[in-house]
């Protein structure tokens, strides 16, 4: 029997999509100039991607469950690779949202079978702190892509970007084909997508679910809104240029790690429900904060990223804890639920990632108010999650007749 794939690979795997995804956000604008194309039109880019990761991770764990990881990976790698490729070479923005799509596409797949691999090896047990590492590994991805992106597009132009994906794609590509073996020893003997259809289903029935999953993804959502406005704020308002969006960009994927890496030590402490009120309500403050620098005129690069920070900071707080509260809700589906989960936030992210050029239009306070919504909606729906957590129990302990 072939060695287990080593723990680097997957982790290198999982970090593909997001390096990609997020290097691209602070070139849009040049690229935007490049391509004779309008704001609206290169939000499609980032839009598109986002989409195409969210439908990506339903279809890829069912393919991989029939056909076996290590074909549909090698697959979906080799996607990536063709989509950055055709996105550096495209002459047009038709091109370059083509090559973003496939690009996604395979990133999706290499994100959801990373995870799926490291069970298939380690078992549920064995995974949890292997996992660990590949959260934190994409973490870091997504903290220095928008930097990494930003000086390159400085140095050697937007297209220059998507190069580094063709390199560590094609890296890791060949890597995953040399070193990785087959690791489903079961397989579905069908796709049975009516099945699968079916647990969805079952649940988003769960009112508890429901509320974690609005909550962890309103707060996503004023994420969304930011990154994908303050290119063009950081050009337009402030007269700066990509690089200064990726160096102050650094604070707010930092504070994300930070608040992710405090979450697990004061999880000794607190409950799964006073971190995801901790996290919602920091957010809240910083959202607040934001506006109030929007109100006030004195937009600068540390009142435009600072507040944002303590935005994610509260992410990483409530985030995780909201997750796999949702999770534990779906007993004997939690891949559904997690899948579920983050078709939800992307799809969600998508959409909205496509308004920000019609919310830049109406104002940056328009703008920053839709921010401040986002942790006002995540407590709300938090406090659902709770109340049909707390009537499950009564319920549950009330004697029968």
């Amino acid at each position: 029997m072939r060695q287990p794939p080593s723990l680097i690979l997957l982790i290198f795997i999982a970090m593909a999509s997001p390096l990609a995804l997020n290097a691209f956000v602070p070139a849009m604008p040049d690229a935007a100039q490049a391509l004779h194309a309008d704001i609206g039109t290169i939000q499609l880019t980032f839009t598109a991607y986002l989409l195409t990761l969210a439908f990506g991770q339903l279809i890829s764990g069912p393919l991989a469950d029939f056909f076996g990881r290590r074909p549909i990976l090698l697959t979906g790698l080799g996607l990536h690779v063709a989509g950055s490729l055709l996105a550096a070479q495209a002459t047009g923005v038709e091109w370059l949202i083509a090559g973003r799509v496939l690009q996604a596409l395979g990133g999706s797949t290499a994100m959801v079978l990373a995870r799926t691999i490291i069970l298939d090896v380690h078992g549920r047990a064995g995974a949890a702190g292997r996992m660990g590492y590949v959260v934190m590994a994409i973490a870091i991805a997504q903290s220095i892509a928008p930097t990494l992106g930003g000086y390159l597009n400085l140095w050697s132009g937007w297209q220059s970007v998507f190069y580094v994906s063709i390199v560590m794609g094609a890296l890791v590509w060949l890597f995953a084909l040399i070193q990785l073996p087959e690791t489903c020893t079961e397989r579905s003997p069908n796709l049975r997508l009516g099945s699968l259809v079916g647990r969805y289903g079952e649940v988003l029935q769960s009112g508890q679910y429901l509320g974690y999953a609005v909550s962890t993804t309103a707060i996503a959502s004023a994420f969304y809104l930011f990154v994908g406005s303050s290119p063009y704020l950081v050009v337009d308002q402030l007269q700066g240029d990509s690089a200064d969006f990726g160096l102050w960009f650094l604070a707010v994927s930092l504070a994300f790690m930070l608040g992710s890496f405090s979450s697990t030590q004061l999880a000794r402490h607190f409950s799964i429900d006073q971190m995801v009120l901790l996290g919602n309500v920091l957010s809240l403050i910083g959202a607040a904060i934001l506006l109030l620098f929007a109100l006030s005129g004195a937009l600068t690069f540390a009142s435009l990223f600072l507040p944002m920070a303590l935005v994610t900071f509260g992410r990483g707080l409530s985030q995780p804890n909201a997750q796999s509260a949702a999770i534990s809700c779906a007993t004997g589906s939690a891949g559904t639920a997690s899948g579920l989960m983050g078709f939800i936030q992307l799809l969600t992210g998508a959409a909205i990632a496509q308004l920000v050029p019609w919310l830049l239009e109406l104002g940056i306070t328009t703008l920053f108010s839709c921010i401040l919504l986002a942790p006002c909606i995540a407590l709300l729906a938090h406090w659902q999650a709770w109340r049909a957590g707390r009537l499950t129990t009564d319920s549950a302990s009330t004697p029968q007749s």
